[in-house]
């Protein structure tokens, strides 16, 4: 069942206990604050929701600059992992600025050992996810 931790004007975070999965769909271009503020937010949660997978729907996300794929690189996935992340799964449309900055991604998320696959529908990411339970 879904619960939904944040909905405003740039992304809905919300969680689903069965999957112990927490999810961010974006629904604009963010600022830097907002971007942070969403992952933070689900970080926080975390402490006291066991969150396993991670799922970010970015069809709408617009670009992320540098700047904030590399604090994402750097502070906010070793934290999720250390939280008890274990895999992450992205829903995103094939626009080649997103192929490269989840390509980034990937690589960082490789040299953690968690694996992150990318995915053009909630549905295989959802099926991807549970084929680990």
């Amino acid at each position: 069942m879904k619960q939904v931790i944040i909905d405003n004007d740039f992304a809905e975070i919300s969680y689903d206990a069965e999957l112990k999965m927490g999810k961010i769909v974006w629904k604009r271009k963010s600022t830097t604050e907002e971007y942070r503020s969403g992952f933070i937010t689900l970080l926080e949660f975390s402490k006291t929701h066991e969150v396993n997978n991670f799922m970010s729907d970015i069809r709408n996300q617009g670009v992320v600059a540098p700047e904030n794929r590399k604090w994402f690189e750097n502070e906010m996935l070793p934290k999720a992992i250390d939280a008890g992340l274990k895999r992450a799964g992205s829903v995103f449309d094939g626009n080649v600025f997103k192929k490269y900055y989840m390509n980034m991604i990937i690589k960082v998320s490789n040299k953690f050992g968690m694996p992150l696959k990318l995915f053009n529908n909630e549905e295989e990411a959802i099926e991807w996810f549970k084929s680990f339970e």
